[in-house]
């Protein structure tokens, strides 16, 4: 575990790490199920947490893309393309969710 878990997550990871390491498994081999590349694979990431409307997710995916070098713009249309799938309210709620975190990479 090489990054910083939310509080909920890493409370998992240490109280049940045997929890953890099949989650983290299950991850990776779900990465490495098909052709898409890493930057690919996070981009559907954001995408599928912002359909779900999991403000959680949006942010920790927010971050970890930013961190694998993925762009503000690419990150934002992510939730522009939701507009017409999940409608314009969630859309821009998600877009507040990825504008949190790219403030707080700014203030670094």
């Amino acid at each position: 575990m090489n990054r910083k878990l939310p509080s909920g997550a890493a409370k998992i990871a240490k109280d049940h790490p045997e929890i953890w390491a099949a989650y983290e498994q299950l991850g990776a081999a779900c990465a490495e199920a098909g052709p898409f590349d890493a930057r690919t694979i996070r981009l559907v990431k954001l995408a599928i947490a912002v359909a779900a409307e999991s403000e959680g997710a949006v942010h920790s995916h927010t971050r970890r893309a930013l961190d694998e070098g993925l762009s503000k713009d690419e990150l934002l249309q992510v939730a522009l393309l939701a507009i017409p799938s999940i409608g314009l309210a969630k859309a821009v709620a998600a877009m507040t969710w990825i504008a949190d975190i790219l403030k707080s990479y700014k203030a670094r």
